[in-house]
């Protein structure tokens, strides 16, 4: 296991990804991004036919398939039986599906083992999800739970998708937020909640930089 750890959980559209992934190059770790391994088991499964509703075949699928997530220019590359889909994980739809995977004690046990496996391979590691603090490692060494308004949270999700080529109605994608934080926060394995020893930030009129700044003091405490 890595020797410094740190998680940052939260919701949908809360920057986590964008801040673990800029603190992870300023301390020097890897940016493990746990939201690109479920979106790979999701798009194996899509890819392979298999109904997001058949446990046991999407058990199969994960067992059967070469998954492999390295970093590459600071960057998760993700590769499907040395395929690069890297971007194909992107896809909205893919997104849409991912909670069928998240909502399966038997799947997130194995995806848990992925981002454990992934853990070992580092000395320093900056993780994001949203169990990352409470399920995955319980023991890290600094715990942050960033958050942000719902608004706030669609119009960076809409700026995302629009830079990715994808057309936006950011009163549906809020809606789609709203939906999944829902889903997330009240689902039965691994619900989206901060950790007790988790530092909250509320990053809603925070630049990038400030979220990013606030986090290194943390560190330096």
């Amino acid at each position: 296991m890595a020797k410094l750890i740190i998680t940052i959980d939260g919701p949908a559209g809360s920057g986590k990804s964008s801040v673990a992934k800029l603190l992870a190059a300023k301390i020097g770790a890897a940016f493990l991004d746990t939201g690109a391994m479920y979106r790979a088991v999701t798009l194996a499964a899509m890819q392979n036919r298999c109904s997001l509703s058949d446990t046991a075949g999407l058990e199969k699928i994960i067992d059967g398939t070469d998954f492999k997530f390295e970093i590459k220019d600071g960057q998760m590359t993700v590769k499907i039986n040395n395929s690069d889909v890297t971007e194909e994980i992107r896809d909205p739809q893919v997104t849409a599906n991912v909670r069928f995977i998240a909502s399966v004690p038997s799947l997130r046990n194995r995806l848990v083992q992925m981002q454990r496996a992934f853990a070992g391979e580092y000395e320093k590691i900056v993780t994001e999800g949203r169990d990352q603090g409470t399920v995955v490692f319980p023991d890290a060494d600094l715990k942050i739970f960033l958050t942000a308004d719902n608004t706030e949270r669609a119009k960076r999700r809409a700026k995302e998708l629009t830079q990715n080529g994808h057309k936006v109605d950011i009163n549906k994608l809020q809606q789609e937020i709203e939906n999944r934080d829902l889903q997330d926060s009240t689902r039965k394995v691994a619900p989206l909640v901060a950790a007790a020893d988790a530092i909250t930030l509320d990053s809603t009129n925070l630049t990038l930089e400030q979220v990013v700044n606030k986090i290194l003091e943390l560190i330096k405490k």
